[in-house]
């Protein structure tokens, strides 16, 4: 009934017991598709008491063994995991949100071990800026095998991961979006000579302006007296009489 790009069906029957199929559409049509037999699960009510991982928080992935590169039916599986676990798609990341690890091994017996772990970082003991990770089980874990598969042709996995134009945002210089949908712009202009631009002064602009050139004079003019009287204490001092006593 709903569109949706990613679907995961669990059944369970005396055929395929325990099954899990997990698939992606593209074009309203079924891209690819993988069948797994689950063979052991440990969800988290198994794990009480162990830390949890925050809601929204993106997973680190690790794909051990080396079948995730050599078989090309493995590496679609990996993609579809990866397209399963990632989320929403952001362009950064903190630190702090970090807090669980999925680790999913392929072993050389076919069964595939998937397992999660909180990830905690601490200090480094080493006196490095970079934290230390420390990993506790926490669940859900799950065992299984790949019973069936039909992944997408060359040709229509090149459709698919096709970007549209439309969708594509064109950058535009010196404008951007910020985090609330709003348009913010920056304009660069030559240096202005504020003390050389020309604009309407108001009458109490000019009183003030004529009372500050009085105080000043009045100001420079009361200096010369002080420097004056300063002199004339000095001359009396050297030569024993005053230029009045001269005149």
């Amino acid at each position: 009934k709903n569109d949706s790009t990613l679907f995961a069906i669990g059944s369970h029957n005396k055929k395929r017991p325990s099954n899990l199929v997990l698939g992606r559409l593209f074009d309203h049509q079924i891209l690819d598709m993988a069948e797994l037999g689950v063979v052991k699960y440990k969800g988290l009510k198994d794990y009480r008491g162990a830390p949890k991982k925050r809601v929204g928080s993106k997973p680190m992935m690790c794909f051990i063994g080396d079948v995730w590169h050599l078989d090309e039916d493995m590496k679609k599986l990996q993609n579809l995991l990866l397209d399963l676990f990632r989320g929403d798609p952001v362009s950064k990341l903190a630190l702090i949100g970090l807090d669980h690890c999925i680790c999913v091994t392929a072993a050389s017996d076919g069964i595939i071990r998937l397992r999660t772990y909180y990830c905690k970082l601490k200090k480094n003991p080493n006196g490095l800026r970079t934290p230390v990770p420390f990993l506790t089980s926490s669940g859900p874990d799950m065992d299984f095998t790949v019973r069936r598969s039909e992944y997408a042709t060359v040709d229509v996995y090149k459709a698919a991961r096709r970007q549209p134009k439309a969708a594509k945002a064109k950058k535009v210089k010196n404008k951007s979006t910020n985090l609330f949908g709003e348009t913010i712009g920056r304009l660069h202009l030559e240096k202005q000579n504020i003390d050389k631009m020309g604009g309407k002064r108001v009458k109490a602009l000019r009183i003030a302006g004529k009372v500050a050139k009085e105080e000043e004079d009045a100001a420079i003019e009361e200096e010369l007296q002080r420097e004056g009287a300063e002199l004339g204490k000095e001359f009396k001092a050297t030569m024993g009489y005053t230029e009045e006593d001269m005149a």
